[in-house]
């Protein structure tokens, strides 16, 4: 018998974000979310987002073994930006066993029903810095940092419960050339000439950088991604979060942030090194090797993560990302970086979609979120 229980418990929360670890012990191609942060989904001092969200967690158990878990998420801000009334899932990892599915979502949608929302929907996270869709095809594939890895049959029983498509990405592995194409260059330098932009990645270090231009940035990323599927814009403390890990992280010469003659914020790109095998080895767990390991990756990096490509939307359609690409191309054909993969882009968001037109790159991966109606 599969049985559900709401997490209530310090004990229970450790189950819960261990359990997704176990269930991939032998898999080589998930890479684990840091421990802490799954142990504080529930904690308003380390999760910024409880604000303007509600949360619930829960746990299958089989024979009185953890056999599933799901997060049930409101994220109300959407909800009032949207008009609707959606209840997302989250942390949504499970046994090959439909019933399993079945009761983990029901679950869900019956939190969602308590509090009003007529729809469920996911894999969501609380917003777009956390890890959302399910992948549907590239199972051969080892995740990134920022994404999910699941096994195929969950698209399977999310389907054969009723659920349907939502929104859809795809994700990128690009061919590092041998130079810097010659057309993105030229047109990187008439753009940065005819817009009089100014490249402030140069001037000085991240922790520098961060406080004269971190807030504004993040608030023109909030602009530039409005209109995207499920868009939560980032405010207060999560900012701050944000922003930590940026200067954390970040290899400056993967970064670029470009302004105009008045200091104001254009556009912004973001390539982090990959920290996967320092996750992996360290089962998520911030111990002083995977301390070590996360700083060798940082400074001399093998493979990269796109994460963000962001230009406001009066500079879209005007060569800004090309200018962007260029300053971090150069850097990574200097430093012998041998991999670049991007991240989730929805297939809607055609801005995107098009500024790579002048790269080689292949579609490794594909990613849906799925949603019903509740009963």
């Amino acid at each position: 018998m599969i049985t559900i229980r709401e997490v209530k418990t310090k004990s229970d929360l450790r189950k819960f974000a261990r359990f997704p670890v176990r269930l991939y012990k032998n898999c080589p191609l998930y890479v684990p979310s840091f421990y802490s942060d799954e142990l504080n989904i529930m904690n308003p001092d380390k999760n910024f987002s409880l604000p303007s969200c509600e949360v619930r967690c829960f746990l299958a158990e089989k024979d009185g073994k953890v056999v599933g878990r799901v997060a049930g998420i409101i994220q109300k801000r959407r909800n009032e930006l949207s008009g609707k009334k959606n209840i997302r899932f989250s942390r949504f990892d499970f046994i090959d066993d439909a019933e399993v599915a079945e009761k983990l979502l029901a679950a869900v949608a019956a939190f969602g029903k308590e509090r009003g929302m007529d729809t469920i929907h996911g894999p969501w996270g609380f917003n777009d810095q956390d890890r959302e869709g399910m992948l549907v095809e590239g199972f051969d594939k080892r995740a990134t940092y920022a994404t999910n890895y699941n096994y195929p049959y969950y698209e399977k029983h999310v389907r054969a419960l009723g659920f349907e498509p939502e929104s859809e990405w795809v994700e990128y592995n690009f061919t590092i050339p041998d130079k810097v194409d010659e057309r993105i260059k030229t047109i990187s330098e008439y753009v940065q000439k005819k817009l009089e932009l100014t490249e402030i990645a140069d001037t000085a270090p991240m922790k520098k950088l961060i406080p004269v231009y971190g807030h504004r940035a993040l608030e023109m990323v909030n602009e530039a991604y409005a209109s995207l599927d499920e868009y939560v814009p980032l405010e207060g403390k999560e900012m701050d979060n944000v922003l930590d890990q940026f200067a954390t992280i970040i290899n400056p010469r993967y970064f670029s942030l470009l302004v105009d003659k008045n200091d104001e914020i254009i556009g912004m790109g973001v390539i982090i090194p990959s920290i996967a095998d320092a996750l992996v080895k360290g089962r998520g767990r911030m111990t002083l090797q995977t301390i070590v390991r996360l700083l060798r990756s940082i400074a001399k990096p093998r493979e990269l993560e796109m994460a963000l490509v962001a230009v406001r939307p009066d500079y879209q359609k005007k060569g800004v990302n090309a200018l962007i690409m260029a300053r971090i191309s150069r850097h990574i054909i200097e430093d012998g970086v041998r991999r670049v993969e991007s991240n989730p882009e929805l297939v809607t968001n055609l801005a995107v979609q098009t500024q790579w037109t002048n790269f080689e790159r292949e579609i490794i991966k594909r990613r849906k979120t799925f949603s019903k109606k509740i009963d």
